[in-house]
């Protein structure tokens, strides 16, 4: 069943409707979907690593778009906000992030948009904590297109051995993601 559902994921990558996929989840992720953008970036690039960059762009601009619907989420329409952290587990965190916010305003953004830790709470919290809008869009172009450019170009020089090492091992691996994805929802509900 494993070995279909790689095959189905490699399959899309290759499709013509890879890029709409991509953009749609990208922007998505950034403000209120649960699935990072790397499940549909990486095998894009690992199926075409001469459109990695091309890859790359599209999710950081799907990213950031994404991402100041987040913002105006926590900015105008609070109780959605409010609600959506609650959903992911963070039904106080308001008060939380604006305190981190305060304390360290643009490193919050450029720190969180790294870090596999979902952007959605930090576009949410900014617009909750009315961060400046300016410095969070220049600060979401940087943090997100280095995080999706680092991972195109990784995959396009590496992805070749990796997807082989992948494909042989892919039992082994698939319970090393689940468990590093268990480690993180556990980070993020703790933090």
């Amino acid at each position: 069943m494993l070995r279909r559902l790689y095959d189905w994921a490699m399959g899309l990558a290759e499709s013509r409707h890879a890029p709409a996929g991509l953009f749609a989840v990208s922007f998505a992720e950034s403000s209120f979907f649960p699935i990072p953008p790397d499940v549909m970036l990486a095998p894009m690039v690992l199926a075409r690593p001469q459109k990695a960059y091309v890859y790359a762009a599209l999710c950081t601009l799907a990213s950031v778009l994404g991402g100041l619907a987040g913002y105006a989420i926590g900015y105008f329409l609070t109780p959605l906000g409010h609600w959506l952290l609650e959903l992911m587990g963070h039904a106080n965190g308001d008060a939380e992030f604006r305190a981190w916010f305060d304390q360290w305003g643009l490193w919050v953004i450029l720190i969180k948009g790294l870090t596999p830790i979902p952007y959605k709470l930090v576009t949410i919290t900014a617009g909750l904590a009315h961060f400046d809008l300016f410095t969070f869009v220049w600060a979401s172009v940087v943090t997100r297109g280095g995080r999706f450019f680092l991972a195109a170009t990784l995959l396009k020089y590496f992805g070749p051995a990796i997807r082989e090492e992948v494909e042989r091992r892919l039992g082994l691996y698939t319970t090393i993601g689940v468990i590093v994805l268990v480690g993180i929802i556990v980070l993020v509900k703790v933090l």
